[in-house]
């Protein structure tokens, strides 16, 4: 739904409903981006990535943007650099661009995190991540 603002602003406000976005499924990883390239001028994009329980996230990375993770379901796992931090609801992620990193389910139940990468971009990646995982499921998640 686009939301009229004050004349004089370029871009339109919007709502998206539960459920709603552009969705990436990648076998037991799924993401859904709520906003990026036009709605926010390239200076953003605000995704939801979900994971099936005790899976992989996407195998360790880096990029030059800043990540913002918010645990907002499950219990999630998270490796900076190279300590794995485990993350309940309402955990807070900042990892800065360059430094290495990825996400994992090692629970029994499903996990999701509200993503926040600055600045936009990234999402033009989506695509070339879904076949990519097509061909390279993400497997268990590690045990402790």
């Amino acid at each position: 739904m686009t939301v009229d603002v004050a004349e004089g602003h370029e871009r339109k406000g919007f709502v998206l409903l539960p459920g709603e976005g552009r969705h990436y499924s990648m076998g037991g990883m799924s993401a859904t981006f709520k906003a990026d390239g036009a709605e926010t001028d390239a200076k953003y994009n605000i995704s939801e990535w979900w994971l099936e329980p005790n899976t992989l996230g996407p195998p360790v990375h880096s990029h030059p943007e800043d990540d913002v993770f918010f645990v907002i379901a499950g219990n999630m796992h998270f490796l900076l650099d190279e300590q794995w931090i485990e993350a309940p609801v309402g955990t807070f992620v900042l990892v800065p661009g360059g430094v290495t990193h990825t996400f994992e389910n090692r629970s029994g139940s499903r996990a999701g995190a509200l993503n926040f990468g600055a600045p936009g971009g990234f999402e033009e990646q989506m695509p070339k991540l879904v076949e990519w995982f097509a061909r390279n499921p993400p497997g268990p998640a590690r045990t402790e």
